[in-house]
């Protein structure tokens, strides 16, 4: 057996018994840092041509001891699992800064910076640490046109996004356990990046557990692109994903009846994790550690979720009390349903036998 597999079986073992931790946000610990643009650009991009302020994932080329104590706060503030800093590392995200062909080394280094941050923290405090291959939604969609007066205009095709994210995820392959497509806002983008890593399962061999973490964008209660939570996790079932859930977009008291509308139709681990609260005026956020874990601690308590972390504006700090929140309390029994034929629109259908 390789290191990869022990580590997921030992995750797994730990996962029937508590709920797991995954790590917060990057983009918030990175804003932090206060780099301006010669603190992105560091020696290797000094004469680029555009300015590259913003492209965080750049960061794993220019600033990678920056980005693995960013790994290390999180670890030692009680996560299980770390995300990559590759939520734009694709080609297609990469084009604004004109970097699209850097975007698999960007990818790997991203990978393999969490990777060594992970097997460093299993060396000392002897857990297993998994890391999960973030993948990001692109800043392209599929379903929708971005031309008001062109409704069935499309910057990017179905194959170019899949292609985009075979890229990234075979970059990232020999360093993660897990790929985590996350942040979805259009079911189709997901879909290609699902194809995407099952092709590669069967072609490449490349196997690795998959999560998927859907976006609702308001209190409408759907996605983007117009579905449901349940008519997204009937969309996407056939991926058989090792956890599904939610993250971004609403804190927890908001996103809270949708992840308890999973947890009632899922059949695998449900995921979560909120942002701290609503942005504010400044599109700062004020919720703080104690705040967001009272709400995941209650979720916990009542069994709705096996994975819990913090999107957009936590802090380690905010890792930390989610973790002491959500301890001693049982994982999520996911449900089990009778056999029906699922089908998913905007809303999902269900026809029994």
């Amino acid at each position: 057996m390789t290191a990869r597999t022990d580590r997921l079986a030992a995750l797994e073992r730990i996962a029937r018994d508590r709920i797991l931790i995954l790590d917060g946000a990057m983009g918030t610990q990175i804003q932090d840092l206060k780099l301006d643009e010669a603190g992105y650009r560091g020696q290797r991009f000094a004469d680029w041509a555009t300015l590259i302020k913003g492209n965080n994932d750049i960061l794993n080329l220019s600033a990678p001891a920056a980005v693995k104590a960013i790994h290390h706060a999180y670890f030692d503030a009680g996560a299980d699992i770390a995300e990559t800093n590759t939520f734009s590392s694709t080609s297609i995200a990469q084009a604004d800064y004109r970097m699209q062909d850097l975007a698999p080394e960007i990818a790997r280094e991203g990978a393999r910076l969490a990777r060594e941050a992970a097997d460093e923290q299993e060396t000392s405090t002897g857990a297993p640490k998994g890391v999960a291959g973030a993948i990001g939604p692109t800043n392209k969609t599929l379903s929708i046109s971005p031309q008001v007066n062109d409704p069935g205009f499309r910057e990017v095709d179905f194959d170019q996004v899949r292609l985009s994210y075979a890229e990234q995820a075979r970059a990232m392959a020999d360093h993660v356990d897990f790929f985590l497509v996350e942040t979805i806002f259009d079911t189709l983008n997901a879909k290609a990046a699902i194809k995407a890593l099952m092709d590669l399962r069967t072609e490449e061999g490349v196997d690795r557990p998959i999560m998927l973490s859907g976006t609702i964008t308001d209190r409408s209660g759907r996605t983007l692109s117009g579905q449901t939570a349940t008519a997204f996790w009937y969309s996407v079932r056939h991926a058989r994903p090792w956890a599904i859930g939610l993250n971004c977009a609403l804190g927890a008291d908001e996103l809270r009846p949708y992840i308890a509308e999973l947890s009632r139709v899922v059949d695998t681990r449900i995921l979560a994790y909120p942002n701290a609260g609503l942005p504010n005026d400044m599109g700062e956020y004020d919720e703080t550690p104690e705040q967001t874990a009272a709400h995941l601690g209650e979720w916990a308590r009542s069994g709705l979720v096996n994975i819990l972390g913090g999107c957009c504006g936590t802090t380690p700090a905010h890792i930390r009390a989610i973790a002491e929140a959500a301890s001693g309390a049982p994982p999520h029994q996911p449900a089990r349903r009778e056999r029906a034929m699922h089908l998913a629109g905007l809303e999902p259908f269900e026809l029994s036998a």
